[in-house]
């Protein structure tokens, strides 16, 4: 009989190794993150007495290579694969590279494995040959699914199948373009005894398939589960050691969805892709502007529209705010895709620069279609939102505000204000409201006017005079 092999705990925020359970990592100071998984065995014999004698260097020299100048690197660029998704290959900064691995996080039901399915078929259409690795479904289920889809993939290679060593052999026997995995925590190691899931099984199982990728050259893309504060479950680590790390967002109730990169070596960070989620799929769309302004009432009052940059890309998005008065207790402060510590920054400097007091009223504030507002140059839209809803007045039809607001009360610059400019013009927009710090160099559009104000005071006087 086998005995228990050594374990250690291991922080799956951090990975600082504790050679017993504790509440608390040592190294990052984050409670209830220690998992248990099977120790590394340490070698013995010559290889344990030239590590300990030499260390790391002792192993570099058993097998040294020589390490070529940087500037004496030779090849031809590989050229990206295009997976048939216009909006997934924007995200991925041009379509999916030879030998990278991609992870794919998102809430579960959120459209993860249609969308792996579709870059799966649409590549093997293409001309590029795919395999599609199933731990979650029968392989009928995926077909069942696949007919949902109305795409054609009868050519797509399937394996139903848990154990990585078999994944990893068929693989390198078969040499496809690209390998889909669903998912990286239902994989295992034999080498190791922990659950599929656990934090050792994780991180080895993606090491392992990133190092195929990088030997082979074949695209990994992976889908990752989400823990309940929405980052990818597993050890920190396994964001660490992909190329690329792509979120799937949506609110349940809506049929749009938003794929953000977080993480990106080959490409642009936090940029965004906007799928439609239909019958058959995915659809992609190709103006997230006119989706998210589509219901859009100008003439309420509460509503103001803000330019924001999502990596490269200017989006328009409506900021509704709502301000009335407490029915009784504490007013609430609610803020559905907008940050609640800003918001309570902004209410302050309402209240201390332009006058306007919401210690009595309830203030709601929410980005329109489940968009997610992270850059500060929503803050003037946000602003001009709440003083509309205070005032009880619409804001200018047709009307765009960039800015940050400082707690000054000043509206302060904001970057790239001439693309932003231009995809207002480009959405029918006519005036946009901003810092006299960030006039462009160069106004693209002739039928839009540019309105400077320096401060939110002087802004709510030309607004509501």
């Amino acid at each position: 009989m086998t005995g228990k092999g050594k374990t250690v705990y291991r922080c799956t925020d951090c990975g600082a190794e504790h050679p017993k359970w504790a509440g608390r990592c040592d190294a990052c100071g984050e409670w209830n993150t220690l998992a248990e998984e099977i120790a590394a065995p340490k070698q013995s014999g010559l290889g344990a007495r030239r590590h300990s004698r030499t260390g790391a260097a002792g192993a570099r020299e058993s097998s040294a290579v020589v390490a070529p100048r940087l500037g004496d690197v030779t090849g031809a660029d590989e050229p990206r694969w295009m997976s048939g998704l216009d909006e997934f290959d924007f995200v991925l900064g041009g379509g999916i590279v030879p030998g990278s691995m991609v992870l794919v996080g998102g809430e579960p039901g959120i459209g993860k494995s249609t969308l792996l399915l579709q870059v799966a078929a649409r590549m093997q259409n293409a001309g590029h040959s795919a395999l599609y690795i199933s731990g979650e479904e029968s392989p009928l289920q995926v077909k069942l699914r696949a007919s949902r889809l109305k795409e054609p993939s009868n050519d797509v290679a399937l394996l139903s199948e848990t154990l990585l060593e078999t994944i990893l052999a068929t693989a390198d026997a078969m040499r496809p373009d690209v390998v889909l995995v669903d998912s990286i925590q239902t994989i295992y190691t034999s080498d190791l005894e922990g659950a599929p899931g656990n934090v050792g099984q994780v991180r080895e199982c993606a090491a392992r398939l990133m190092r195929f990728a990088k030997d082979t050259g074949v695209a990994v893309l992976v889908v990752g589960h989400v823990t309940k504060g929405g980052g990818i479950a597993g050890p920190k680590t396994l964001e660490h050691i992909v190329d690329t790390v792509l979120y799937f967002e949506g609110e349940g109730t809506l049929d749009h969805r938003v794929l953000r990169a977080t993480k990106n070596r080959f490409g642009s960070v936090d940029e965004i892709g906007v799928f439609r989620m239909t019958q058959s799929g995915l659809a992609a769309v190709s103006n997230p502007s006119a989706l998210f302004l589509g219901d859009r009432d100008d003439t309420a009052s509460g509503s103001a529209v803000a330019a924001l940059l999502e990596g490269t890309r200017p989006v328009l998005v409506e900021i509704q705010a709502l301000a009335a008065k407490a029915g009784f207790g504490t007013p609430q402060r609610v803020a559905t895709g907008f940050d609640g510590r800003r918001l309570a920054l902004l209410l302050a400097v309402l209240d201390k620069r332009a006058g306007l007091s919401f210690g009595a009223l309830d203030v709601f504030v929410n980005v329109a279609g489940g968009l997610r507002v992270i850059e500060p140059a929503g803050d003037l839209a946000v602003a001009a939102a709440l003083a509309s809803s205070t005032y009880d007045r619409a804001l200018p039809p047709r009307s765009v505000f960039l800015g940050e607001v400082g707690l000054g009360g000043e509206i302060r610059a904001i970057s790239q204000a001439e693309r932003r400019i231009a995809e207002a013009a480009r959405m029918g927009f006519t005036t946009v409201f901003l810092s006299d710090r960030s006039i462009p160099r160069r106004n693209g559009s002739r039928n839009i006017e540019i309105t400077t104000t320096r401060t939110l005071d002087d802004l709510f006087g030309a607004l509501f005079p």
